[in-house]
């Protein structure tokens, strides 16, 4: 594996007629020229594309391969494989030959890399180079081999290599009129060797891609491949950001002529509303690792990045007073009241992702990691335990309010909440949000006037939603790799220089609550370098040319 671990996508989705639907930014074909690259140590030759993402990179592998095929004449069909990062294609075992024929020329052409999957001839992945001298007669017995070119950003910080491969089967005769698949994979393991190829779309075979748009070319394959599975979703998911920038001379100026008695030292520090541009750095992780998320929303007051570019068609800024059910508790400073509210976005979709604009998807996930196919949501349990006692003067905002939101579970499902939640996105149903503003219309008012924490306010999304859907049989646990990383720590370069490395997390957040302005300013010269090497692709979301 490389030591840049592939993110996803390769989209732009684009909104029209109320129908949204993606297309692949530009040719994905493989630059002409390659460059060598280090991965692991081992120098490697990549193409090099200014776009490339994960899923355009396994586009790319797919459609070099298709291509050959469909010129040498050869009879095949797209697999649904077990991997959604890899492109698997059938072949009859009795075109072998003219198969490995046509794979070595296409390799002549666009040098890159084989590996020898089943039967293993090594007891890794080794990597044959495409013009080795026995790298063609390893091949000659292989059942299931897989075809790699390393793809790469112009700067070398994000490797895509054989994880994104082309993977090709040989399909064995085993009775009259049938041919057998080598391994297990998601749907068939016989097919009838006289079937008609047919056209299916092509994101019905990687669940990185969104399956409610068109998003990848159509792809040849058999009848066989085409059904929709128990566990594939086909509802769209969008995802809601709250964004403040807290050094925007207006903004200061409201907050400052809002008289509100703060309870703890993390409701009035400044560091909870700092713009780090973390925002930006979050919407490119989107577009690299969850290119299935449908519309954006970002929540705000009266605020607009500088950089937000919404040409795409589904991005959308949301103000305050477009959602709160009173405006006139507003302008407000407590992101409770805010998250109380969000399921009154115009067009929202019933299932999306809730984040703060700390959150960011560290490599790529799939929608099966937040929500069921059957609509039920997924929650990650954080192993922090929340004491038993009632609040008092230490408890923090987040700590308060989760009391509040165990008073309401205790009293409705005769359950003891103990635990919070990771901070990671959130997923959501609009539906369940309001009924439990229906359910529990005085807390939501209370926590919705609160212009500041306050001890008597309640946490929808961080916790009380998750529980409640949990008990009425709409939402269970779920598991993700998640990093947390508090900035105000003396080995934060140490912490980030870890995560870059070796992009284990799923999902991450970069928390801040309490640094100084002297201390603002040193994290962000660390920060960054960390997010441009970490995600260098620009999202379709940022204006290009900034005056």
């Amino acid at each position: 594996m490389s030591l840049a671990i592939a993110e996803n996508t390769g989209l732009i989705q684009s909104r029209t007629d109320g129908a949204t639907t993606a297309v692949l930014r530009g040719p994905a074909q493989p630059s002409s020229h390659p460059e060598e690259v280090l991965v692991d140590l081992v120098p490697r030759t990549a193409y090099v594309d200014a776009a490339m993402t994960p899923l355009r990179a396994r586009q790319a592998n797919l459609d070099a391969v298709v291509e050959a095929f469909d010129r040498a004449g050869i009879d095949y069909c797209v697999v649904r494989g077990m991997d959604d990062r890899a492109s698997v294609i059938g072949v009859s075992e009795s075109v072998r030959t003219t198969v490995l024929s046509t794979l070595k020329a296409l390799m002549a052409r666009q040098p890159g890399y084989v590996v020898r999957l089943q039967p293993r001839s090594n007891p890794r992945d080794f990597l044959y180079p495409s013009d080795g001298p026995t790298t063609w007669s390893t091949m000659a017995t292989a059942k299931v081999l897989r075809l790699v070119w390393f793809r790469t950003d112009p700067a070398h910080s994000l490797v895509y290599g054989p994880e994104y491969g082309c993977e090709i089967e040989f399909w064995a005769t085993t009775s009259p009129g049938q041919l057998t698949a080598p391994r297990v994979n998601r749907m068939a393991r016989r097919i009838d060797r006289r079937g008609t190829a047919v056209q299916a779309p092509g994101e019905r075979f990687t669940r990185l891609a969104p399956a409610w748009g068109t998003s990848l070319p159509p792809v040849r394959t058999r009848e066989a491949f085409v059904d929709l599975l128990p566990d594939d979703l086909d509802f769209p998911i969008d995802l809601v950001y709250t964004w403040v920038d807290g050094s925007d001379p207006q903004w200061r100026r409201r907050k400052a002529a809002v008289t509100a008695e703060v309870y703890h030292d993390e409701v009035a520090s400044d560091a909870r509303f700092i713009s780090r541009d973390e925002l930006r750095y979050s919407l490119r992780s989107v577009y690299l690792n969850a290119p299935w998320v449908r519309n954006i929303y970002i929540v705000t007051d009266q605020q607009r990045p500088s950089w937000l570019d919404t040409s795409a068609g589904n991005i959308f800024l949301v103000d305050h007073a477009d959602i709160f059910s009173d405006p006139s508790v507003l302008p407000t400073y407590n992101s409770l009241a805010i998250e109380s509210q969000l399921h009154r976005i115009d067009d929202l979709a019933e299932h999306f992702l809730y984040l703060n604009d700390d959150m960011f998807f560290g490599r790529p996930v799939l929608p099966q990691d937040f929500f069921l196919a059957n609509g039920n949501s997924k929650f990650f349990l954080s192993p922090t335990r929340v004491d038993p006692g009632p609040i008092d003067d230490r408890d923090t905002p987040s700590d308060a309010a989760i009391k509040n939101n165990r008073r309401i579970i205790q009293e409705r499902f005769g359950r003891t909440i103990t635990q919070s939640t990771w901070h990671v996105p959130y997923p959501l149903q609009r539906s369940v949000l309001a009924e439990l503003e229906q359910e529990y219309p005085e807390e939501h008012r209370v926590t919705m006037a609160s212009r500041f924490r306050a001890k008597d306010n309640i946490s929808t999304t961080y916790s009380l939603y998750h529980y409640y859907a949990f008990h009425t049989g709409r939402a269970v646990p779920g598991s993700v790799s998640y990093g947390y990383v508090q900035l105000a720590v003396p080995d934060l370069t140490e912490r980030l220089a870890r995560a870059l490395a070796r992009r284990d997390w799923d999902t991450f957040c970069l928390n801040d609550a309490f640094s100084s302005k002297e201390e603002i300013e040193r994290q962000n010269e660390v920060l960054r370098p960390f997010f441009e090497q970490y995600f260098p692709i620009p999202s379709p979301y940022e204006r290009r040319n900034l005056a």
